[in-house]
């Protein structure tokens, strides 16, 4: 149902990935060529990334308006968590690929990295809840 928990935690994974257009992931103080030109690092570096999470925002924001199809919501949030993933190993290739010219450089983590992370949290705690109201369903209806 659209009013139970699974819907907040597929909310905030949404905003989670909604949120990396707000937030650097990354910051150097040296300025390099590639990635880290403009001493920022985010989603708009790169195009993969920036399609990575428009992705994931929408299929999370889908899937709550899917709440009578629990068997498909499930595997739409497995999508959501999958974006997490590849956003972050694509992420993490990027820096690496983009610091191998200059080793030396100082890169400095900002609260934008942690996002993806917390959009798997949010899609693994909402695939629990959808597992547990899709057993409350079943169990209601053996009592019929």
């Amino acid at each position: 149902m659209i009013q139970r928990i699974q819907t907040i935690f597929l909310f905030l994974a949404s905003a989670s990935f909604f949120g990396l257009f707000g937030v650097p992931l990354a910051t150097s103080n040296d300025t390099m060529a590639g990635i880290f030109a403009d001493k920022i690092y985010n989603i708009f570096d790169n195009p993969v990334l920036l399609g990575i999470t428009i992705v994931g925002g929408l299929l999370a924001l889908i899937t709550i308006f899917l709440f009578k199809n629990r068997p498909l919501q499930k595997k739409l949030v497995y999508g959501v968590m999958t974006m997490g993933i590849i956003f972050i190993i694509v992420a993490l290739l990027l820096v690496f690929q983009d610091n191998q010219s200059d080793l030396t450089a100082n890169i400095n983590e900002q609260f934008g990295i942690g996002l993806p992370i917390l959009a798997i949290l949010f899609g693994i705690f909402a695939n629990r809840y959808i597992g547990k109201d899709d057993k409350l369903v079943k169990s209601m209806d053996r009592l019929r």
